[in-house]
């Protein structure tokens, strides 16, 4: 019982970073999932943390009951676009990864297609007389 006493941490609205409380409003907001939901899903303390960041950042007015469009402040608006430069920046490395192992593949084939021509004495590579390379190009 002590255990549990010990990890209970009360949280505040401070330690919550503003692009988790977009990307939990945002969730809220495409639906499928409730308030008591996303509270659970995210370890999120309070009856009312969601509700008040939906007021603050979410695009429904909650007094006229009308959805619309809310204008993004800039501090919205840099916070996206630093998290969009992080994701592409990782999709970036992956795929210059990839085309690196791409590359070293190719080499390793070519080596390997060069050793078997030398050992064999068959010519494995196709080559195209001039006449066949005009054919193709047209």
């Amino acid at each position: 019982m002590k255990d549990k006493e010990k990890q209970y941490v009360k949280r505040t609205q401070k330690d919550y970073s503003m692009s988790f409380k977009l990307s939990v409003v945002k969730e809220y907001e495409a639906g499928g999932i409730g308030l008591q939901e996303l509270s659970r899903k995210y370890g999120i303390q309070g009856d009312s943390t969601v509700r008040k960041w939906l007021n603050k950042y979410g695009t429904f007015d909650w007094q006229n009951r009308v959805v619309y469009p809310m204008v993004k402040t800039k501090e919205q608006e840099l916070l996206e676009l630093r998290e969009k430069i992080k994701v592409l920046e990782r999709k970036n490395a992956r795929l210059e990864k990839e085309l690196e192992v791409q590359d070293l593949k190719a080499g390793f084939f070519d080596i390997m297609i060069d050793i078997a021509e030398k050992e064999y004495g068959v010519d494995i590579r196709k080559k195209c007389s001039p006449e066949q390379l005009k054919k193709s190009k047209k």
